[in-house]
């Protein structure tokens, strides 16, 4: 039976990450708490708990866990304070679809990944391991998607080495959910909240086999940007906004999760594809050439797949139209 211990300059002296503390578990899944402010791990580790973020298997993704809100004396009810507020503009109704809610959280992850500084790979990061973990486990229903959101922006800074403190989340976050509530106080409803995340981060890495490191189209991107300007004319080319049109569809993408069901590179090629088209621009010789230039860039697309990419993306468009 293996122990993991926390460090006691954790939560009770205020240190703010979880490098703080000691990973001593060799196998097993986690079982039940203990007082002492541990987990013991192991298959005698006492009563299973119901928590969500503690039925993970050792080899296989947890099953889904109850979704009558009953979760035991877990600190996962802690994040039911991430809710949003009655009365906010991005409400979760109660017969929102599971694409309505992505969208919104995405869009959550988006909005607190600038406020908290963060570059643009680091944002299409948290987005891709959100977006990755709900399509290997199960509805949103049985987590709260925005706890998921908060975790996923935690892990996405360390996995592209800019780090984020727990706290700077959980205040923006709780600035963007709750606009007209004082800020959170340093108690013991506050750490609860910070140990779900930390909780939540770990079902993550679990469910997705530690598997968080992504290529994102950006660089696809670039590069395709970089050679079609050499190919056009220097003054068609500046007088339309054909690369940043590109890079706004690209951002916009990862409201859907394109990136999770597409490779990166048709990702790049798709989105500069609908620019060119928005702005009228033709390529260059491309009547007269041999193969379409989208092929230049990926031999194995089509027309066809770039459409159906297309549609995608502007099916987004029309679901942050009706949502606002």
């Amino acid at each position: 039976m293996a122990r993991w211990e926390a460090d006691p300059s954790s939560p009770a002296t205020g240190q703010e990450t979880c490098c703080s503390q000691t990973w001593a578990c060799d196998t097993g899944v986690l079982g039940q708490p203990l007082g002492s402010g541990g987990f013991e791990v192991g298959p005698g580790a006492g009563t299973q708990l119901r928590d969500p973020l503690v039925l993970c298997a050792a080899h296989s993704p947890p099953p889904p866990p109850p979704v009558n809100g009953n979760h035991g004396n877990s600190k996962w009810a802690a994040a039911g304070a991430m809710e949003p507020d009655r009365a906010a503009s991005d409400q979760i109704e109660p017969g929102a679809t599971e694409t309505k809610i992505h969208f919104k959280v995405t869009r959550f992850i988006m909005e607190a990944g600038v406020k908290l500084g963060l570059r643009s790979i680091p944002v299409a990061t948290a987005c891709t391991i959100y977006h990755s973990f709900f399509t290997a486990t199960v509805a949103p229903g049985p987590y709260d998607p925005y706890l998921v959101a908060m975790a996923a922006l935690y892990l996405a800074g360390k996995v592209e080495e800019q780090h984020l403190r727990t706290r700077d989340i959980i205040n923006v976050s709780h600035r963007y959910l709750h606009s007209q509530s004082d800020p959170l106080e340093l108690d013991s409803h506050f750490w609860e909240l910070r140990d779900s995340i930390v909780q939540c981060e770990l079902l993550m890495l679990r469910v997705l086999g530690f598997r968080v490191s992504f290529r994102h189209p950006h660089k696809y991107l670039l590069h395709y940007l970089l050679s079609l300007r050499q190919w056009m004319n220097r003054h068609s080319w500046e007088r339309t906004p054909v690369s940043a049109a590109a890079w706004a569809l690209l951002r916009d993408s990862y409201h859907g999760g394109l990136c999770v069901r597409y490779p990166p590179q048709h990702v790049a090629v798709a989105v500069l594809y609908l620019a060119l088209h928005c702005y009228g621009v033709e390529v260059p010789a491309h009547a007269q050439a041999q193969r379409p230039w989208w092929q230049v860039f990926s031999e194995d697309l089509s027309q066809a797949q770039i459409h159906q990419i297309v549609l995608d993306l502007i099916q987004i468009y029309t679901l942050d139209a009706e949502i606002s």
